[in-house]
C-alpha cells in the first residue's frame, strides 16, 4: 500500500496536478451501509471482469475520502485497501449483535427503558470488535504516510457540543495523527438513543478524554465537508466529488389534522425527531452542495450515486494510467466512474 505521490516521476505529478482532485463522499445511515459496500464492490468486480484486472483498490482512485457513521466504516475500509466484501461481511455478521433492541412502536418502548443502556453497551463492544478485525491498529498518521490519502471524518465533540472532524495532516495540521481509525468510526456512529456516546483518550499525559456523538447530527451528507476540504487543498484545481448515500427508504409521511399534537411516545422520545432532523439536513446539505457546484461550474462536479434504489450503474468515461494516477490495476485501462 504505497504513498501515491511516493517515488512518481515529476511528468507523472504533474499530470496528476492536471486532473480533477477526486474526493469521494459516503452518507451515514445505520445498517444501510451493507448497500453502499455492495454497490462498491458490484462496480469493482465489474471493472475487474471487463478490464481483466486483478482485485481493484477502490481508494486509490481517490485523493480525499470523507465518510459520516457508516460511512466513515466503509471510507477507512477503502482508504487502506480493504475489500468491500469484508465490509459487507462485518455488517451481515454483526448487525444483530450491535443493534440487539429495535426500538418499539406506542406505549412499547415504555417497557425497553430499564434495559436500554445495557443494550446499548453490549452493541458498542461488539462494534469494536468487528471494527477491530476489519480496520486493525491503523491510525489516520498512517493512512497519509502510507497511502497519500485524505481522510475526514464528521462526529461531533460532546465537552463543547460543536461539530469536530478527524482528519490526516492534509491541510496541515496533525493533532489526529495518532487516532485510531477504530475509535474515529465509534465517534462518528455513536448515533444518540441509537448507540452509546464514544469516548476518546486525549494524548496530553493528563488522563484526560473526549466523549463524542454521531456526526450525522450535523454532516451526515459529508459532501459540503469534502468540497471544503478539497477547495483548501487545491483551490485553482478542477475537482470531482463522487456522493454515495445509503440507499434509504423514501422519506416523508401523511400527517392527519388530528394528529398534530405528538407527544413524547409519539415521537419515540426523541428518536423519530432524531431521524427527521438528519433527513432534513441531509436534503438539504446536498442541495447546497449542488449551489457551490453551479458556482465553480468549470472546476466542479458532484454526481450522486446509490440513491433511494440501486439503479443500473450509468458510467462516464475518463483515461488515464493506473497506479498512482488512478485504482490499482495489472494494466493500463480507462476508468470508469459512476456518473
Amino acid at each position: 500500500m504505497a504513498n501515491k505521490h511516493e517515488g512518481a516521476p515529476v511528468a507523472s505529478v504533474d499530470r496528476m496536478e492536471e486532473r480533477p482532485l477526486r474526493v469521494l463522499t459516503i452518507d451515514g445511515g445505520g445498517m444501510r451501509g451493507i448497500y453502499t459496500a455492495a454497490f462498491l464492490d458490484g462496480l469493482a468486480r465489474l471493472f475487474q471482469r471487463k478490464r481483466g484486472c486483478g482485485r481493484l483498490d477502490i481508494g486509490s482512485a481517490f485523493d480525499l475520502i470523507v465518510g459520516t457513521s457508516t460511512g466513515a466504516i466503509i471510507g477507512c475500509a477503502a482508504a487502506i485497501d480493504k475489500p468491500m466484501t469484508e465490509v459487507v461481511a462485518l455488517y451481515r455478521e454483526n448487525g444483530p449483535k450491535i443493534f440487539s433492541q429495535k426500538l418499539k412502536e406506542g406505549i412499547g418502548i415504555l417497557g425497553q427503558i430499564p434495559f436500554r443502556p445495557a443494550h446499548l453497551h453490549a452493541g458498542a463492544e461488539a462494534l469494536h470488535d468487528a471494527l477491530l478485525a476489519v480496520l486493525g491498529t491503523q491510525t489516520f498518521g498512517d493512512v497519509y504516510r502510507k497511502r497519500g490519502i485524505a481522510l475526514a471524518i464528521p462526529t461531533v465533540e460532546m465537552g463543547h457540543q460543536r461539530a469536530w472532524v478527524f482528519k490526516t495532516s492534509h491541510l496541515g495540521g496533525h493533532r489526529d495523527e495518532e487516532t485510531s481509525l477504530v475509535d474515529a468510526c465509534m465517534a462518528t456512529s455513536a448515533a444518540p438513543i441509537y448507540r452509546s456516546l464514544a469516548a476518546i483518550d486525549a494524548d496530553d499525559g493528563l488522563d484526560g478524554h473526549r466523549v463524542f456523538a454521531d456526526g450525522g447530527l450535523w454532516a451526515n451528507n459529508p459532501v459540503l465537508v469534502g468540497l471544503l476540504d478539497a477547495l483548501q487543498m487545491h483551490p485553482s484545481r478542477s475537482i470531482e466529488v463522487f456522493s454515495a448515500g445509503t440507499c434509504p427508504r423514501p422519506e416523508g409521511e401523511t400527517i392527519k389534522k388530528s394528529d398534530l399534537d405528538r407527544g413524547l411516545i409519539e415521537w419515540k422520545f426523541g428518536g423519530a425527531a432524531a431521524q427527521l432532523s438528519i433527513a432534513a439536513q441531509e436534503f438539504a446539505t446536498l442541495a447546497m452542495g449542488r449551489w457551490v457546484q453551479r458556482g465553480r461550474r468549470d472546476r466542479a462536479r458532484l454526481p450522486r450515486t446509490a440513491p433511494a434504489h440501486l439503479p443500473r450503474p450509468r458510467y462516464r468515461r475518463t483515461t488515464a494510467k493506473c497506479g498512482a494516477a488512478g485504482a490499482a490495476c495489472r494494466h493500463h485501462a480507462d476508468r470508469r466512474h459512476p456518473a
